[in-house]
């Protein structure tokens, strides 16, 4: 056995030993017993936080844990700081050990995710790091690792998650502030956790507000009208950008329609351009994905797409035509 090879498998059985350890002591894990461990530690209790924080990170342990302990220990300003550090160090090496590392292990973990994150970066780049960073739509420390196995550079990485965690830091660490002054008698602190709870609220928010944005600049089209163009032999192209499974599943797909996945699309555009001709009319189960498609087919230089509004899903409810229907699906 090659030394690399022996390497790899001391990481991977080392983090996945703290990862059932963590598991395991899930119920000890609260700021109350993490403040009275590190307050042996003196003046060197904000650099060990920071360790713990980071070796927490990359071991899968519940990140507001240590968010909330860092503001009852170290207050609003320096527990941000403290905090954001030890979740950047801990996404940067879980990163790294991702992408030099455990690869394998890491994609077997990941599943499905894995797919959606990769197709993000192909099509958003830091951007979508920005995202996911901003609103957790993705479990954070499982994200730092499928992190690693995309084309992002590791500084934009970093980077761009330092500055896009700062609003959930410095809300999770104004809460634990807020809570321990509360606990102490500052009424004035309930003010504080209002606050802290009034900016996590904003940032759930933040997924519509970016698909409203976003969706700004497409052209939709409602299922009648559809109906109606395909009846009168319009030229219009019907691309229908769901999976294989879909196409042929319990809403089956519209007569005549295209099927090129969505994950697909951005590789094989230039050999399925030749048949996007007349009208294209984007499809998918609602039209979150063919609202991408249609973006990706516009950046392509493409024009007159639009998008079927409530996709097969409305289609469907209105009983029009529909072919492939695998009710067994």
């Amino acid at each position: 056995m090659n030394k690399a090879l022996l390497l790899r498998l001391v990481v991977v059985a080392s983090i996945a030993s703290a990862i059932a350890a963590v598991a395991v002591n899930r119920d000890r894990l609260d700021p109350e017993a993490l403040d009275i461990w590190l307050s042996g530690y003196g003046y060197w209790a904000p650099a060990v936080y920071v360790l713990i924080y980071a070796l927490g990170t990359v071991a899968f342990a519940p990140g507001s844990v240590f968010s909330l302990a860092g503001g009852a220990m170290f207050g609003p300003v320096l527990g941000t700081i403290l905090n954001l550090t030890g979740a950047t160090l801990g996404a940067a090496a879980a990163f790294l050990i991702a992408r030099y590392v455990a690869g394998d292990w890491v994609a077997q973990k990941a599943g499905g995710r894995l797919k959606r994150i990769i197709a993000g970066i192909e099509n958003e780049g830091w951007r979508f790091v920005a995202f996911v960073r901003l609103v957790p739509v993705f479990p954070f420390n499982l994200s730092n690792y499928a992190f690693g196995l995309t084309r992002v550079r590791f500084v934009s990485y970093v980077v761009t998650s330092l500055v896009a965690m700062t609003p959930g830091a410095l809300a999770y660490t104004w809460l634990g502030y807020a809570g321990r002054e509360a606990l102490g008698g500052n009424a004035s602190a309930i003010r504080y956790g209002l606050l802290a709870l009034g900016l996590l609220a904003a940032i759930a928010f933040v997924p519509r507000i970016v698909r409203r944005v976003r969706s700004g600049d497409i052209a939709w089209i409602d299922a009648a009208t559809t109906a109606a163009r395909l009846a009168e032999r319009a030229d219009v192209t019907i691309l229908d950008v769901r999976g294989a499974d879909e196409f042929t599943g319990p809403h089956g797909h519209i007569p005549g329609a295209l099927n090129m996945p969505l994950d697909e699309l951005k590789a094989r555009l230039e050999d399925l351009a030749p048949d996007l001709k007349g009208e294209v009319i984007a499809v998918c189960r609602t039209d979150r994905r063919s609202a991408d498609a249609a973006r990706l087919l516009q950046e392509a230089g493409l024009e007159n797409i639009r998008v079927l509004k409530g996709g097969m899903v409305e289609w469907t409810a209105r009983g029009l035509e529909v072919h492939g229907v695998n009710t067994a699906a």
